[in-house]
């Protein structure tokens, strides 16, 4: 069996879902700010308000399935969805074999199944937000060259003005969506389980990837503070020569009037 993860959106309104699943009589459960969908042989899928969503024993016509309740519900659809997989079986001990990734559960538990989840929706949260950063570091990469060449950027104020908000706009987001990965309220009620989801974020190595984000939102932070610095010493500039433009006409007038007595 295989495990699906996805994301597809930035959120999920999970009452709106809540509504659909029953009017089309579709067997659920709702855990807080997730939405556990039932669709029998196995196939369980967990929704995440924050745009995510888990399948276990996933495929193809699930997978279809999800997509379109979600897509119904979304708010901010991602261009490129994000997806993971990996496979499951059921043995004698809980544990995660790397080499084969592969999860191995003891039993079926569906509190266990929705431990795991949490830290597998996470995982594909956290790679928007990867992919995200990378694309602005990426688009902004020829700033500091053409800085160090040139002395001075040579957009204009208009264009720089946004670059700034954008470069805003991307911390903000991040810094705000960052809460999600930290550990569901979920385990403060059922710390038993807790171990399960600890478990899932080890095999995702959320920690060093989310220390790793938190690096790169450093430089985007960095070139936000530069820019906006920029941007001062651009308006400046731009006010002295308004004033030096101004004295020069007002020594012309001056010149004109009372030693040319042309006025």
């Amino acid at each position: 069996m295989f495990i699906s993860s996805h994301c597809s959106a930035a959120s999920y309104n999970l009452d709106s879902l809540i509504t659909n699943l029953n009017n089309k009589k579709i067997d659920f459960q709702q855990y807080e700010d997730v939405v556990h969908i039932d669709f029998g042989s196995q196939s369980d899928v967990f929704v995440f308000a924050y745009g995510c969503y888990v399948i276990w024993n996933s495929n193809k016509t699930i997978e279809e399935k999800t997509l379109a309740l979600c897509t119904d519900v979304s708010k901010d659809i991602l261009s490129v969805s994000v997806k993971d997989q990996c496979k499951v079986k059921y043995g004698k001990n809980t544990q995660i074999h790397y080499k084969d990734d592969l999860i191995e559960l003891e039993s079926q538990d569906v509190d266990i199944r929705f431990s795991f989840s949490h830290g597998l929706a996470q995982s594909v949260k956290l790679k928007t937000f990867e992919q995200s950063v990378l694309k602005t570091i990426n688009e902004t990469r020829f700033l500091p060259e053409q800085i160090k060449k040139h002395g001075k950027t040579t957009l204009s104020r208009r264009n720089l003005s946004q670059l700034i908000g954008t470069l805003f706009q991307e911390r903000n987001n991040i810094n705000l969506d960052c809460d999600l990965l930290d550990t569901p309220d979920f385990f403060w009620r059922r710390p038993n389980y807790e171990s399960f989801y600890l478990m899932s974020a080890k095999y995702m190595d959320l920690d060093n990837r989310l220390e790793i984000l938190n690096k790169r939102l450093d430089i985007v932070h960095e070139l936000h503070n530069f820019l906006s610095t920029e941007l001062n010493h651009s308006h400046s500039s731009f006010l002295e020569w308004i004033i030096i433009i101004l004295i020069l006409v007002e020594v012309v007038l001056t010149v004109s009037k009372d030693i040319l007595k042309l006025f």
